[in-house]
């Protein structure tokens, strides 16, 4: 703990988009992120901060990732970050395996575990004993070992599981790479029965996420309803493991949802990205202005009244349901070839080629584009579409439906996850609502929201304009970083049974 009081929170992750500029000489460097994960940790540790709390974050050095984001004075500054005592607040693990990567994550599997490892490693072993955390805060499977570790330590750990997916691996290969299993062996989460530490060494898997639930003292999803689903079986692609370990945290009341927020910089009203800013006052105009812009450049008939539908998920067939737009993709632009219904594509993913295929065989061309994910398009296409598209099959959050109505843009997504707690079906009557949901997980229910959509978009330009106004105020109030990083300070002092700030 501080001299003022305040307790120490170490917050463990790897990756973040930005971090305080008072935080440290080098901040403004230290950018490396691969998702959602990234735009969370810097909102949080940038609340905290602004606040007064004593937050250190722990990440790995990616010296090549660091170094591209600066100019060449990065080098000597990244050795002087090295060196300095404790009360510096960014920590940065340091191996070989993640100073030369070019992206968060590796496209191979057992390059990713090496780095999780490593992270952990240096974590445990260096970081963790000089920082002296009153409180722990990790992230997802790249962090599954510490929560373990914590509480053998006895120090309070929050685990915070933004995704699904996990990693298996024996207690011998992680001793190998330089954690001592041993001393927390008992804290971790295996795949079968482990009655001792010698028989589990060479002969049990430990899975990395469950073992961070496990071990944790506290445990959050990214929305209260994944949360919900998990536990109730909903999900078959979830491991029976996992939602057995939630289940026990829910029952200890050691478990809740803490929804995700879309970065501040998702605001038309001072993007620069965009062609044109606007806000809900003059959005009409200004989303008119973009879209002309957009058609231009992805190569769409320039049509200020075509209705224009953005895709803004990577094109993975398992989680974001692209093959369900895939089966209706004809019959929706011919259902509404009158009104010149156009789709833009903003992603990469497996699924490309597929949906490509379709645009070449039906002679799409003016109705559908199809781009390389970009971040300035992709922020383009938020302020110049009116729907966007979410047919996923389970979300733990999303930002998309988020962004979109911040833009004007509204969703048009499947009711799961974190979309059912961040989307409400439009009704004009009640003047409520955000976007158009379907339940039933299928292509017939895609195409009878997009339909909804449609009624929408034919509606008099009065109500349309007075529902947008309504929906993008709405929107900035309600998705933005303060409002989640309140809910994980307010579940800090539960932790610690003490204010954050005295």
């Amino acid at each position: 703990m501080t001299d003022s009081g305040n307790p120490r929170i170490l917050i463990v992750t790897p990756e973040v988009t930005y971090l305080p500029n008072d935080m440290g000489n080098i901040a403004n460097y230290l950018s490396a992120k691969a998702g959602g994960l990234a735009d969370v940790s810097a909102a949080l540790i940038s609340a905290l901060f602004d606040q007064g709390a004593d937050v250190h974050i722990a990440m790995p050095d990616y010296r090549e990732i660091f170094h591209s984001n600066s100019a060449p004075i990065i080098g000597k500054e990244l050795d002087s970050i090295q060196k300095k005592m404790p009360e510096e607040r960014i920590h940065l693990a340091q191996d070989r395996v993640f100073y030369y990567m070019n992206a968060v994550y590796s496209n191979y599997s057992i390059d990713n575990l090496k780095i999780a490892l490593a992270f952990q490693r240096e974590v445990i072993n260096n970081i963790i004993p000089r920082v002296q955390p009153d409180l722990i805060h990790c992230n997802d499977w790249m962090t599954g070992l510490i929560p373990g570790f914590s509480r053998k330590a006895k120090i309070p750990c929050l685990f915070t599981i933004h995704n699904i997916h996990t990693v298996k691996v024996l207690v011998s290969f992680m001793e190998d790479k330089g954690i001592d299993a041993a001393y927390f062996w008992e804290k971790l989460f295996y795949v079968e029965y482990a009655g001792d530490y010698e028989s589990a060494r060479e002969n049990v898997p430990v899975d990395l996420l469950t073992s961070g639930v496990f071990g944790a003292h506290y445990v959050n999803t990214v929305s209260p309803t994944f949360l919900k689903e998990i536990v109730e079986g909903k999900h078959e692609i979830v491991f029976p493991a996992l939602r057995t370990e939630l289940k026990n945290k829910i029952e200890a009341e050691c478990a809740v949802g803490i929804l995700n927020a879309p970065d501040p910089s998702f605001n038309p009203e001072t993007d620069t990205a965009i062609a044109k800013q606007y806000g809900p006052k003059d959005h009409k105009a200004g989303k008119t202005h973009n879209k002309l812009v957009l058609q231009k450049m992805v190569g769409l008939t320039q049509d200020p009244d075509a209705p224009l539908f953005f895709w803004p998920s990577r094109l993975d067939r398992i989680q974001k349901g692209c093959q369900l737009l895939a089966e209706i993709l004809y019959h929706v632009v011919a259902t509404y070839r009158d009104k010149n219904l156009q789709i833009i594509f903003v992603a990469n993913g497996e699924f490309r080629g597929h949906i490509t295929n379709i645009v070449q065989f039906h002679n799409l061309y003016n109705s559908v584009a199809m781009c390389d994910f970009n971040e300035q398009l992709s922020r383009l296409a938020y302020a110049g579409s009116d729907f966007l598209l979410m047919p996923s099959l389970f979300e733990p959050c999303g930002l998309p439906q988020m962004i979109g109505p911040i833009y004007g843009t509204l969703p048009v997504a499947h009711d799961t996850g974190g979309i059912h707690d961040t989307v409400d079906h439009l009704d004009l009557s009640s003047n409520t609502g955000n976007g158009f949901l379907f339940e039933s997980y299928d292509s017939g229910g895609l195409f009878w929201a997009i339909s909804r959509a449609m009624d929408f978009y034919s509606q008099c330009s009065r109500i349309k304009t007075s529902q947008i106004k309504r929906i993008m105020q709405e929107s900035l109030d309600r998705f933005n970083h303060d409002v989640s990083a309140k809910q994980y300070i307010d579940l800090y002092e539960k932790m610690l049974q003490r204010p954050l700030i005295t």
